[in-house]
Order: structure tokens, then C-alpha cells, then sequence
């Protein structure tokens, strides 16, 4: 495998921090692809295992009114660990303590509790409080400063407010956070108008931090946003939408092609709408 020639031994269900280290020593960035039901994580271990590149699937607690966690949890854990490339499950965008707890549970690596509407005083205590819970299992922890704009799953639309670099050296100094993510005029969903990102904050972000830095609202973005980003010191990016809506375009053009669709060629569709998808991005993220 390419990974392999840099030096790099790959060990399938790992932590975040683990695929950071790879993303570092690449100069490239780890794609963390959501999933919601068993196609979609077929999809992306199959692009995962095909690129030799390791990646992150994860679920938003948003997301599970549609795909139940005891359902999705053990799924995900299950199939990262039969998997030939490295594979981080990780909770995005938890929003209470109890289902960080849960993730945590199931064996996921890595964990989010998404405070970031909260004061930044309020910030810092919850994400200390979720880093505590994590270190006893061996996760990794990713925080957030700033506001992404639109929204995770629910009906709420949230304004973008873009990440402070003195805050967020503050907020990594005192929680040791693994991973940041930020707020530079992203949003999740897809875009209503083209994003203008402030480059010029990440920058100022990553050069007094010196964490890893993630990139949410990654549907939509070019590839040359992207490669900027990573040359600023993004080192995981999160992709959502494209590959449910890669899901559903392949599952209609199936269905409206076929007299009799049957689930299991559906499905077998499904996957490659996904695949499709997290390869591209794979490829783009690995500067290929």
C-alpha cells in the first residue's frame, strides 16, 4: 500500500489522534465521512481499503433519530475493526454528556460533545469534563470554537461566528484538546451561495495553536479549497451531505431504470453512490 512506503503501519480500529499523526507526517488531511445506515459504511470502507488511506466514519447525535445509535454504534465499531486500512469511529457533534457516555460504550475511538453555542468559560468545563471520560477508554477528543454555519440535522440554522485565534489558543492551552475544529466561514448542509473562507484565520489559528485543526462543511467546497486548508493546517475534513446525496441519486436512478428493482441490487447501488463519493474526496485530501 502507498501508506505503507512512508513508513506507516496500519492496525484497523485506531484513535483519532493515530490517523492525525498519519495526516501530519503526509501533509495531507483525514477524511471523516458520516454514515447512517450499513451501505454507507460499506461505501467508505471500500474506498478506504481500495485508496490504502485511512479514514474516520462517524455519526452526529442529530442523525440518530434516523439511524438509532444501538443500531449504527456496534455496526461502525464492527466494521472498522475487520478492516484492512486504519479506521477511526468517531462521534460528531455529540450534544449531551449521556450520549458521549454511550459512544464511548460501543467502542468508538474518538468523541465530540459539540459546546460551542455555550460561553467560552462553559466551553472549556464541558470539553475538559468529555476529555476526562475519553482518556479512560483511550479516545481521542475534538472540540469546537466559533459557530459553523447552517445546520447538523436539526431545523435550526445557526449563523457563522468565526473562530478567534487568541481564544483559540486559549481553549487549546487549558483543555489539550486533540483536534479543533473551526469556524472560518464554513457551513454544514449544502451551500447556498459559493463560501468565501477566511484563510487569512485559519492561518493565524494554526500558527499559534499548533493542533490539528478540522474543516466541517467540507459538501460543496473545491478542490483547491480544500489543498489551501490542508496547507494551513486542516488535518481532518468532515463530509456529509454529498454522500447522502450521493445515496439517494444512485438509489433513484436505479429504481427509475429498473420494472422491478430488488433490494439487494438497490443496495449494491447504494454503496457505490457512497464509494464513489468518499474516493474522490480521498483522492483530493491526499493531494493525489
Amino acid at each position: 500500500m502507498e501508506s505503507e512506503l512512508r513508513g506507516y503501519a496500519f492496525m484497523a480500529l485506531v484513535n483519532m489522534n493515530t490517523v492525525l499523526t498519519y495526516a501530519n507526517g503526509c501533509g495531507c488531511a483525514v477524511g471523516a465521512f458520516s454514515v447512517g445506515n450499513m451501505e454507507m459504511i460499506m461505501g467508505a470502507v471500500r474506498a478506504a481499503e481500495e485508496t490504502g488511506t485511512p479514514v474516520i466514519i462517524q455519526i452526529a447525535e442529530k442523525r440518530m433519530e434516523h439511524s438509532p445509535f444501538h443500531l449504527m454504534g456496534p455496526m461502525m465499531v464492527s466494521a472498522a475493526k475487520k478492516t484492512a486500512v486504519d479506521v477511526c469511529v468517531h462521534l460528531d457533534h455529540g450534544l449531551t454528556l449521556e450520549c458521549v457516555d454511550e459512544a464511548l460504550g460501543y467502542g468508538f475511538t474518538s468523541v465530540m460533545l459539540d459546546a460551542s453555542l455555550l460561553p467560552f468559560e462553559e466551553n472549556i468545563t464541558k470539553t475538559n469534563e468529555v476529555i476526562k471520560k475519553a482518556r479512560k477508554y483511550g479516545a481521542s477528543v475534538e472540540a469546537e470554537l466559533g459557530v459553523v454555519g447552517g445546520n447538523e440535522g436539526d431545523a435550526a440554522k445557526h449563523e457563522t461566528t468565526y473562530t478567534n485565534p487568541e481564544k483559540a489558543r486559549e481553549f487549546t492551552r487549558r483543555t489539550g484538546v486533540d483536534a479543533l475544529a473551526v469556524a472560518i466561514g464554513n457551513a454544514h448542509g449544502n451551500y447556498p451561495v459559493f463560501p468565501e473562507l477566511r484563510f487569512d484565520v485559519l492561518d493565524k489559528i494554526n500558527k499559534i495553536t499548533g493542533v490539528p485543526l478540522v474543516l466541517h462543511g467540507g459538501t460543496g467546497m473545491t478542490a483547491d479549497m480544500f489543498k489551501t486548508a490542508i496547507k494551513k493546517g486542516v488535518r481532518k475534513i468532515n463530509i456529509a451531505t454529498a454522500s447522502f446525496d450521493a445515496l439517494a441519486k444512485y438509489a433513484k436512478i436505479y429504481c427509475g431504470s429498473s420494472k422491478n428493482p430488488d433490494y439487494f441490487t438497490l443496495s449494491a447501488n447504494m454503496v457505490d453512490g457512497v464509494y464513489g463519493n468518499v474516493k474522490k474526496h480521498i483522492e483530493i485530501f491526499n493531494n493525489s
